[in-house]
C-alpha cells in the first residue's frame, strides 16, 4: 500500500500526526487515544498497514479483524 494512501486513510478516522520522529510518524487517534507509528517509506507492506489501520480505526466504525467490507452484505 502506498504510504499517502494509508495516511489519507487513518486520517479519515480523526487521526492527528502527533510528532516526526527518526524514521516513522506517530498519529494519535483523538477518539481511542492510541498511538501508532507509521513509517516514512513509499510503499508498506500489506500486513503492516492492515495492523496500523485496525489499531488506529475507531471501534464505532464497526471494521473487526475478521469481517472485511464485502462480508457485511450478509
Amino acid at each position: 500500500m502506498k504510504r499517502i494512501d494509508l495516511i489519507r486513510t487513518i486520517e479519515g478516522f480523526g487521526c492527528l500526526l502527533v510528532r516526526r520522529g527518526g524514521k516513522h510518524d506517530w498519529y494519535r487517534n483523538p477518539v481511542t487515544s492510541v498511538s501508532q507509528p507509521v513509517p516514512r517509506h513509499r510503499e508498506i507492506k500489506e500486513g503492516l498497514s492492515r495492523h496500523i489501520i485496525k489499531i488506529l480505526s475507531n471501534p464505532a466504525d464497526g471494521l473487526s479483524s475478521s469481517q472485511s467490507p464485502e462480508d457485511s452484505s450478509t
